[in-house]
Formats: C-alpha cells, sequence, structure tokens
C-alpha cells in the first residue's frame, strides 16, 4: 500500500512538471512575471524597450529594480523600476508595468506619485526631482485610438492655448495589439510571441530562449511555477483561516485568545480582524 502511495505521488509530481515544461512554451513577454524574469538583469533589453517607448536613442540603463517579487504567472503586476541616463547626462526614472486592468487614469495617477516620493531623497532638492516616465504595456489598445503609443503629459491653458507644462512626470500607454511595420510594431509582436526564434530583437529573444530552451534556465523556471503554486496553497489556506475567525468574531462565543490558537492564525492578526469587522459594524 505504501508502495502504491509513492508511486502516485511521483506520477502527480511528473505530471505537473510536464505541465509546467507545456505552459513555459506558450509563455510570453506579455505574460507579467515572464517579462519580469527575462528583463530583471536584462539591461540590454530594458534599454532596448525604453529607446523604442521613448523615442529616444541615447538612452543608457544604469539599474533595474523588480519592485514586485516573482509571484504570480497569472495576473500579478508585473512592475520594473529602471534607472536611466542619456547622452546629456540628464537622469531619469521610469516605473514599466506590465497590466491592462487597473492601467486606468486614476491608478496611472497613483503610480507616477509613488515614483516620484520614491526617486525624491532626502537630501534632494525639489528642483533636482529627474524625470519620470510610468509606462503601461497594454495587451489590449485600453485608448481604443488605434495607436501604437499614447503618451500623456500636462498641459497649461492660456486663452485659448495649451503649453506644455513641463514638470517632467510623464505617462505612456504602449498598445500591444499595434502590428506595424516599425520599431514599436516590431517590439510588441516580440512581447506576444511564444517562439524566441521568431522574434525581431535578438535582446528580447536571447533572454526567452535561456528559459525556455537552456537546460538551467528550463530548471529555474519550474521552480518559479512550483514556488508560486506552493505560495498559493499558503494563501488560500490563510484566506480560509481568515473567513473561519471573522464567523467566530462575529458570533462573539470565544475569545480571541482561543480564536488565534483555534485557526492558528497570529494574534496581531486576529486583532486586526476584529477591528476591521467593528468599523464595517
Amino acid at each position: 500500500m505504501e508502495a502504491v502511495k509513492e508511486g502516485n505521488v511521483l506520477g502527480t509530481t511528473e505530471q505537473t512538471h510536464q505541465q509546467d515544461l507545456e505552459r513555459l512554451k506558450s509563455l510570453r513577454y506579455m505574460d507579467d512575471d515572464f517579462m519580469t524574469v527575462c528583463l530583471a538583469d536584462n539591461l540590454e533589453g530594458v534599454e532596448l524597450i525604453l529607446r523604442i517607448v521613448l523615442g529616444q536613442k541615447d538612452i543608457t540603463v544604469k539599474s533595474v529594480r523588480t519592485q514586485e517579487p516573482m509571484k504570480n504567472l497569472q495576473g500579478r503586476s508585473a512592475i520594473l523600476d529602471v534607472h536611466a541616463v542619456d547622452s546629456m547626462k540628464k537622469e531619469f526614472d521610469v516605473e514599466i508595468q506590465r497590466k491592462d486592468a487597473g492601467a486606468g487614469a486614476k491608478r496611472a495617477r497613483h503610480n507616477s506619485s509613488l515614483l516620484d516620493a520614491h526617486i525624491l531623497k532626502p537630501s534632494d532638492g525639489v528642483e533636482d526631482i529627474p524625470d519620470s516616465y510610468v509606462v503601461f504595456i497594454t495587451e489590449n489598445d485600453v485608448m481604443h485610438g488605434d495607436q501604437p503609443i499614447y503618451p500623456v503629459d500636462r498641459y497649461v491653458t492660456i486663452g485659448k492655448k495649451k503649453v506644455l507644462f513641463g514638470d517632467g512626470s510623464h505617462i505612456i500607454y504602449v498598445n500591444g495589439k499595434y502590428r506595424g511595420n516599425d520599431e514599436i510594431g516590431k517590439l510588441m509582436h516580440d512581447f506576444s510571441c511564444t517562439n524566441p526564434d521568431d522574434m525581431n530583437y535578438e535582446a528580447l529573444a536571447k533572454k526567452a530562449r535561456y528559459f525556455k530552451q537552456d537546460e538551467k534556465g528550463v530548471a529555474t523556471m519550474c521552480k518559479i511555477m512550483e514556488d508560486m503554486r506552493n505560495e498559493a496553497a499558503q494563501q488560500a489556506e490563510q484566506n480560509k483561516a481568515k473567513k473561519m475567525a471573522i464567523r467566530m468574531l462575529e458570533a462573539g462565543k470565544m475569545s480571541l485568545e482561543d480564536i488565534a490558537d483555534y485557526t492558528e492564525l497570529s494574534l496581531d492578526t486576529i486583532k486586526e480582524l476584529a477591528s476591521q469587522s467593528m468599523q464595517l459594524a
């Protein structure tokens, strides 16, 4: 019986691994955290993207920081913080986000303000703050204007004229559906491409090829997917325990300490849930 059970476990593990390998073949840069995996240490690839999207060929990327850890290949927003400089030594910071949902105007404003707060150090004067760009690469044409790129800037209305405000804050939407025969069209093709050999830009293809075809790269991606499953399972268990704790709190028959002990949640978590329940009451 034990041997049969062990065989079932091994069979399930191997089946899951094969499913991961098949899923890996279908991943694209347009899949949130696959983009993060491929660009996290790929200065050349990020540089290529910024030069095309910002229309500035003299950009040099100094650093790329992953803002959101690689946790969920199915919908979690992937964000890269990029610090760059141009040929005139002008510094600027860019946030690249791959997401359709949550790419609305208020979200863009919120992200832009957070980026400004992040890059302004206590010792810096406000006038010294670098230009900032929040770039949304969306799979669909969220602006519905059939344009490859939608730049968003502030303008001052002076009589009948509109003059660029020039505060250095920029928001850019990139239409992932665009397929024109130009750089941005080729870039968006690569973002939606599952086969690295069919990509236009080698700076993007070589990283995708590593994680899809190289033995070490494939092993890394499979480990990431396994970690995501484990985290998702743990999160599901915690959510279940929280729901149970809320029902117990509403019943009012047990102390906070007993609820924490029964649900295996921390006492601080139970206190927070109790506070939230009181606010909603």
